[in-house]
C-alpha cells in the first residue's frame, strides 16, 4: 500500500542545546526566537545547563521546555534527532561548554547532544558552537579548529558594541540574532550596520 504524502509545508526544527557553560541566557533567547519566528526547536538540555539556568536566570526547567517545540533527555540516544533521516534545519549548542565541544570534536557521542550534533555534521548540516570559556589555552583553540574541519561554526557570543547595547538582553538578543542569520532564518531581532555617513 502506497501511503499518501502530507504536501502541507512544515519548516525543519532548529536543534538547541543547552549545556552547562554560564550563558544560559543564549540558549533561552534562541528559543524564544524561534518561537516568535514559528520556527519548530528541539531541545536538548544537559544536567550542568539545568544546574547553570538554576543559577543564572529566574526561569525553571519546565519554563524552558515550554519555549521548545520538543524536547529530548540528554541520555535519550534514540531520540529522533540522533538519526540523519530526521531532517532538522542544523544544530546550535548556545552556551557551549569545553566539554561538549569536545565531545563533537572528537565524534564521541556518547550523548544525544553530541549525537545529534555529530549527524547534523554526516549530514552537512550547519552546526553552531557558541563556546563559552575565557581566557583560552592551546587545547581550547586546538579542539575548537578541529570542529571547524569538521563543519562547525565556531561562535563565541562576543557582544557588539556598535548597537549601543544598554542591557545584557540588549546584547544577548543581538548575538542570538546573529547566529540565526548562519541558518539563513530570516529576521529582524538586530540593528544591522548600514554604514557611517
Amino acid at each position: 500500500m502506497i501511503r499518501a504524502m502530507n504536501t502541507e509545508h512544515t519548516q525543519p526544527p532548529l536543534i538547541v542545546g543547552i549545556s552547562g557553560a554560564t550563558g544560559a541566557a543564549l540558549g533561552v533567547e534562541t528559543l524564544r526566537a524561534c518561537r516568535d519566528l514559528n520556527v519548530p526547536a528541539h531541545l536538548i538540555i544537559t544536567d550542568a545547563g539545568v544546574r547553570a539556568l538554576n543559577l543564572e536566570t529566574d526561569l525553571s526547567i519546565e519554563d524552558v521546555k515550554a519555549l521548545a517545540t520538543e524536547t529530548y533527555p540528554n541520555k535519550d540516544i534514540g531520540a529522533t534527532v540522533a538519526s540523519g533521516s530526521f531532517k532538522a534545519r542544523g544544530m546550535i549548542v548556545a552556551p557551549c561548554s569545553i566539554k561538549t565541544l569536545s565531545g563533537i570534536a572528537g565524534s564521541f557521542s556518547h550523548n544525544l547532544m553530541i549525537r545529534a550534533a555529530d549527524v547534523c555534521l554526516k549530514e552537512h548540516r550547519p552546526v553552531v558552537l557558541m563556546v563559552r570559556e575565557t581566557p583560552l589555552h592551546k587545547g581550547h583553540l586546538k579542539l575548537m579548529g578541529h570542529a571547524i574541519d569538521l563543519g562547525c561554526h565556531i561562535m563565541p557570543p562576543m557582544p557588539a558594541f556598535y548597537t549601543k547595547p544598554k542591557t545584557i538582553e540588549d546584547m544577548v538578543r543581538h548575538t542570538v540574532g546573529r547566529a540565526l542569520d548562519l541558518f539563513d532564518i530570516e529576521h529582524d531581532r538586530i540593528d544591522r550596520w548600514h554604514g557611517q555617513g
